[in-house]
């Protein structure tokens, strides 16, 4: 079953390609469950594609069948960070199943059974295929697939339900490869149909020889738009319109819905972490007379770790300090939010030893005895000076070699057998920490050592009951009443702004949310929220009180933008650094144009904002100048100019220009161009066999409809 597994996860590629399907990957779990739906009920449909209203029940079907697919794959139930993963494959195979192999059929597309076999077991075996099927030598194994599909021949087990749940588990997963297997090849015969048609001609192909290789010499004047100041220029209202109607495709946008929002924290006040530390002042006494204490830990922990045993090396820092005796109580202490008693339940020993040391590795610049000997003067150097009263973190930094030179040379706590022998001797030699008397040699260099604890091989068995400090039923109950009384009786986003800034709360906005969106601001996974702009929010209507982890939120719908165009009002603000542009470059223009002389001169004349650059490498497939960045239209105007010839000054993408073009190298004429025909070719069938599944989804007129219910 691991076989066909991996199987499974090569062959999505087929239908990746196509439709952004990927057979393996993360599947939604209990999604159902949450989505209110009471005056939805006369109409659960979902969405709608290619005219075919698609039902609740039917998504569900499809997210219930990657749900078993990922069980099997992963032997477990898939978790939260899988469910938006799921319902976009679960939304895709909906379209796979509507709309793409429809056009398939239109077309008279079919794949055979013996198609598919040939792929299986044929002349013309699937590469994925043979890649699973493999002998030990690491080539395809005709005989392994052959052995695997008699599995399917022999009866259904029964008796056995483990054998029989395997058999059929074998089953359902090599159906639903041959599918995928057969969607694939629809898939490629469709593709050829329309890429076939596909042509090049020779006067393109020469065309795009000399995109490539034509070559101009230039020279050009630079002004950028900064040149004039923001100040000097104002658009008046008719302008910007004028730019925003001539511009308008850019502006084209999805359907999205905006909102503000003000938080209120739930967190455990003075009264909640007095109690907790009350219930842990409890424990505590109760711990010093418990007969078993791993279990009594377990029984009352909040925590994950309630035993543990530990060394010297992996011992919590929050007791290292402690003296620690068997059967001693420490705490309760406070701990990363949560209060923790710790009783030590038995003090032991191990056949491992840990040591902490730090150390300056002086290495040698070659095998011979000489450069040997020049390391070792050097560290017995650096040594003495430590003795005499230098730090020895500050000469490990200095002079240390490798990679704890930047750590003041601490190694940390290491295990016996862990070091090199002479390194280890040294260090667990030593009876008491301090700096060793002198350098010590191994295959790396020469060390220098500092004992920072000698060696320990003392154990620790510990039990921990950990309470979270976590908000009360009171404190939850007050921070939500405060929250609802906020969101009670406002009418409008000037009343929400209003009534948030008297009461000094936060306003966070989120704008030009999706229906597919998950995800808000700081909030995180906020998908309940999305939800409801789509399903109930309208402008100026606040929101009931939503449970966002630890906050609760109340929002407001503040704008609602359908598919189209961004309306003027919405864009003014994009719009008007750009036409600001257009004006500062008119300006520009009638300056350089007064000037008279070389570029340089004219440069000149016009201040320090000018400059002038040269490029002898200009080509018409390129779409940018040196020290000015992308500007085709400075490409073009050097090809459409005679050689010797300069330009008018004209607006670019980021300034003025004036080219003045030295010399073209026209390429020569070659006898054969396919060399650039194929190329352009298969550039074409690239983008068409992309192309080909969006236009179908286009055409389909897909309307996803899914937030109404998750």
């Amino acid at each position: 079953m691991a076989l066909i597994g991996t199987l499974r996860e090569k062959m999505t590629k087929w239908v990746v390609g196509f439709v952004a399907v990927a057979i393996l990957a993360f599947i939604l779990n209990d999604l159902f469950g949450n989505g209110p739906r009471s005056i939805f009920q006369k109409d659960d449909s979902v969405g709608e594609i290619a005219g075919n209203s698609i039902s609740r029940e039917e998504y569900q079907a499809m997210v219930q069948e990657r749900e078993n697919n990922y069980i099997m794959n992963f032997q477990r139930q898939p978790g939260e960070r899988e469910k938006p993963l799921l319902q976009s494959q679960a939304w895709e195979l909906l379209t796979v199943k509507h709309a793409i192999r429809p056009e398939f059929e239109k077309t008279g597309i079919q794949v055979s059974t013996d198609e598919v076999w040939d792929m299986v077991q044929g002349k013309n075996v699937d590469e994925n295929l043979k890649q699973s099927f493999t002998d030990s030598t690491g080539k395809f194994d005709r005989k392994r697939v052959v052995e695997y599909l008699n599995n399917f021949n022999t009866p259904e087990p029964v008796g056995n339900p483990q054998m029989r749940a395997q058999w059929q588990e074998m089953r359902y997963r090599w159906a639903t490869f041959q599918d995928e297997l057969k969607l694939g090849r629809e898939r490629i015969k469709y593709e050829n149909l329309l890429i076939k048609t596909n042509y090049v001609t020779n006067a393109e192909a020469e065309r795009d020889y000399h995109l490539q290789n034509d070559v101009a010499e230039a020279e050009y004047l630079y002004v950028p738009f900064y040149a004039i100041s923001d100040t000097v220029v104002t658009p008046t209202d008719s302008q910007l319109r004028d730019y925003y109607n001539t511009h308008k495709e850019k502006y084209k946008t999805a359907e999205s819905r905006s909102m503000i929002y003000v938080t209120f924290p739930v967190v455990a006040s003075p009264a909640d972490s007095a109690k907790v530390l009350a219930d842990a002042q409890k424990f505590a006494a109760d711990f010093k007379t418990s007969e078993d204490d791993s279990t009594f830990a377990v029984s009352n922990t909040e925590g994950k770790d309630a035993f543990n045993k530990y060394n010297v090396s992996t011992l919590p820092a929050s007791i290292k300090t402690t003296d620690l005796v068997a059967g001693k109580v420490i705490g309760p202490f406070l701990d990363n939010g949560a209060y923790k008693v710790i009783k030590v339940t038995k003090i032991g020993s191990d056949t491992t030893y840990y040591a902490k040391a730090s150390h300056i590795l002086i290495k040698w610049e070659n095998e011979s005895d000489a450069a040997k000997k020049t390391a070792k003067e050097k560290a017995r150097k650096i040594l003495g000076e430590i003795k005499g009263g230098a730090s020895f973190a500050a000469k490990a930094r200095e002079f240390g070699t490798d990679g704890t030179a930047s750590r003041g040379g601490d190694l940390g706590w290491f295990s016996s057998g862990q070091m090199v022998k002479p390194f280890q001797k040294a260090v667990f030699d030593a009876k008491k920490t301090g700096l060793l008397g002198d350098v010590v040699e191994t295959q790396f260099g020469y060390h220098i050592i500092e004992v920072t604890a000698v060696k320990d091989n003392t154990t620790y068995s510990v039990a921990t009951i950990e309470l979270q400090i976590t908000p009360s039923d009171e404190t939850q109950n007050e921070a939500f009443i405060k929250a609802q009384n906020f969101g009670a009786q406002l009418s409008s986003v000037d009343e929400f702004k209003a009534k948030a800034k008297k009461e000094n709360l936060f306003v966070q906005e989120a704008n030009d949310l999706t229906a597919s969106d998950r995800r808000i601001g700081n909030l995180g996974e906020a998908r309940q929220m999305v939800t409801w702009l789509y399903r109930d929010g309208k402008v100026d209507k606040v929101s009931d009180v939503f449970d966002q982890d630890d906050n609760y939120v109340v929002a407001i719908m503040t704008a609602k933008m359908d598919e189209g165009y961004k309306p003027f009002e919405k864009v003014k603000e994009e719009i008007t650094p750009l036409v600001k542009g257009e004006l500062k470059g008119q300006k520009i223009i009638e300056k350089l144009n007064a000037q008279k002389g070389t570029l340089r001169e004219i440069a000149q004349a016009f201040g320090r904002d000018a400059s002038v650059n040269s490029a002898s490498d200009i080509k018409l497939n390129s779409n940018s100048l040196a020290s000015v960045g992308i500007e085709p239209k400075a490409v073009g105007v050097a090809f459409s100019l005679e050689n010797g010839k300069r330009s008018r000054a004209f607006a670019g993408e980021n300034g003025v220009l004036i080219i003045e073009t030295k010399n073209k190298t026209i390429a020569p004429e070659v006898g054969d161009y396919s060399l650039f025909k194929n190329q352009l070719l298969q550039n074409l069938n690239g983008k068409s066999s992309f192309g080909i599944s969006q236009a179908i989804k286009e055409a389909a007129k897909i309307e996803d409809k899914r937030y109404l219910f998750f």
